[in-house]
């Protein structure tokens, strides 16, 4: 039977459907890529904010209006979508055949009338073989004030060290050459289970179980659990990368306070001064909420400030979204759209020089790639480096590569950087690091 699986969402549902996809495969599914050569298509659904709920639901319809002219037997909705919206969506989606909640797959495998057969993780991918997700945990306890994850997801939950260990390896055996660790709070791992945190311990025995070739990639790190241990955790081994990507969400105290996190602006400023301070070159990562209940005008400016003084390489920025059942969905007073819109724009125009001029600091020099895509329709190979995470950030462009030589996706390649733009760098072949034909 052939299934098509669509996944939306965040790298952590991406973790998910990969999972799934495994067991299903292991059962007997054939897992296509384009839908109309599929009886049945099954959606791991987002519901985080907004435009995600917006996109999940557009994709149900488009599925029901496939099932209505005959080319697809059977819909399943999945995933956060339905943790959160369940009972309504099962009366606005008649048509669709069954539902479950994120990682029920004892539910899913019951609707589809089989049994789960046990699978290796990393045995499908549902992005590239050469990148993969490798979740830790699962929840989260911070209960921010804007954020659902908590009411969709629950508490934290975290993955035992050793299965996350044996995942990872079994991720690198299946061809992973970069793994990028992920959770809703990866500084929080452990707390559930051991009573405190364990998150550097975790890192030092993954650092040590997997090749030194492999990249380690840590996401989503929050900025109030990050400290000096950490970072020298980070610099000293040798497979994880130089690249702190930590979402601080604002830097006003009262602004901070209002959405129910830790830290300041000069807190802040500490972490990313010490990060730079171990190496210049650490690719440093945040993103903001602008717009929040009761940001001024001055408030803001404190975000555009704090971008000067800490020459952050990669930046994301949303507009406030009042996510109903949240705390902050009540506060007041509420930043006219426009208004947040004006701000948003603002940003990132700020970060847009200040990327570049972060992008120009490597002109020149060398720099290992991850190849991403060998079939550009541009004369032109994409690849990624140690600052430049999957989907979110930019890329590296190989020009001018000489007759005779061939690059291969998943292939680690070092190029010299000849010029930057504000998201991407370009560079040169270095003769002696590709293989003839």
């Amino acid at each position: 039977m052939k299934l098509f699986l669509l996944n939306l969402g965040c790298s952590k549902n991406q973790s998910d459907s990969e999972d799934l996809a495994g067991f299903l495969e292991a059962a007997g599914y054939e897992i296509v890529d384009d839908v109309s050569n599929a009886g049945i298509a099954i959606i791991n659904t987002c519901g985080f904010i907004r435009p995600a709920v917006e996109e999940s639901v557009e994709s149900i319809l488009e599925l029901e209006e496939l099932k209505n002219q005959g080319s697809l037997d059977t819909i399943g909705v999945i995933g956060c979508l339905v943790n959160r919206y369940g009972d309504d969506l099962k009366r606005e989606f008649p048509s669709v055949d069954f539902w479950a909640e994120a990682q029920e797959w004892e539910k899913v495998f019951s609707e589809l009338g089989r049994k789960i057969v046990p699978a290796k993780k990393g045995a499908i991918s549902v992005t590239t073989w050469w990148s993969r997700y490798l979740k830790i945990s699962e929840g989260c306890n911070c209960n921010c004030s804007f954020c659902t994850i908590p009411s969709i997801r629950g508490a934290l939950k975290s993955i035992p060290l050793k299965l996350v260990i044996k995942q990872a390896q079994d991720l690198v055996e299946s061809g992973a050459r970069e793994l990028c660790i992920v959770s809703q709070d990866p500084t929080m791992y452990g707390m559930d289970s051991a009573g405190r945190p364990i998150f550097k311990e975790l890192l030092q025995e993954l650092g040590s179980s997997v090749p030194n070739d492999i990249w380690i990639r840590l996401n989503y790190l929050n900025p109030s659990r990050v400290d000096i241990d950490l970072l020298e955790i980070m610099s000293e081994t040798p497979n994880i990368l130089p690249y702190l990507d930590s979402p601080v969400q604002h830097v006003n105290v009262d602004i901070i306070r209002a959405m129910n996190r830790e830290g300041s602006k000069k807190k802040f400023n500490e972490l990313f001064a010490r990060a730079r301070g171990i190496d210049p070159y650490f690719a440093l990562r945040t993103t903001f909420i602008v717009g929040f209940p009761g940001e001024t005008d001055s408030q803001f400016e404190e975000i555009l400030d704090f971008l000067e003084e800490n020459r952050i390489d990669r930046v994301g920025a949303f507009p406030f979204y009042p996510e109903e059942g949240t705390p902050a969905a009540g506060m007041v007073p509420v930043i006219d759209d426009k208004i947040k819109e004006s701000r948003y724009n603002r940003l990132m125009e700020v970060q847009a020089e200040i990327s570049l001029q972060r992008q120009r600091f490597f002109e020149g020099k060398t720099m290992d790639i991850l190849v991403e895509d060998v079939n550009s329709e541009r004369d032109i190979v994409w690849g990624r480096s140690y600052r430049d995470a999957p989907e979110v950030d930019g890329m590296v462009g190989i020009q001018d590569i000489p007759q005779g030589y061939f690059l291969k996706e998943g292939q680690f390649i070092t190029v010299k950087i000849t010029e930057a733009t504000e998201h991407d760098l370009f560079a040169e072949v270095i003769d002696d690091e590709y293989e003839k034909n």
